[in-house]
């Protein structure tokens, strides 16, 4: 039985992971297992499975592109970096979340 608690972290993690990847990618490419540790490091996704679908979204929005990359280490890696379109999307989110963020910490806050 998931306890409330948990279905409204589960809930809010799958609004806005989404954005989350966009500010990863804001800093730089990145390849698809290192953005899946940072997002499960930080309790946001459970697993890779759960990203390559997001990715593949974002791409086909033009949110992202792609270029593979021969790897040191063994196979080639697809590297993923940010778009103007992404960008413009991640500074009209980070816009909504600063004016969503102080009307529900206001409510928040409330002396009841």
């Amino acid at each position: 039985m998931v306890d409330n608690g948990d279905r409204i972290a589960t809930s809010l993690r799958k609004g806005v992971v989404e954005f989350c990847v966009l500010a990863l990618l804001d800093g730089g490419r990145s390849y698809g297992v290192d953005i899946a540790r940072r997002l499960t490091a930080a309790g946001l996704i459970a697993g890779e499975g759960t990203l390559y679908p997001l990715l593949s979204r974002l791409r086909a929005a033009g949110h992202v592109t792609t270029e593979w990359i021969e790897s040191e280490a063994g196979r080639p890696r697809r590297y993923y970096e940010l778009t103007a379109s992404g960008r413009a999307q991640l500074a009209e989110f980070r816009s909504a979340w600063a004016a969503l963020r102080a009307s529900v910490e206001g409510f928040l806050e409330e002396e009841t």
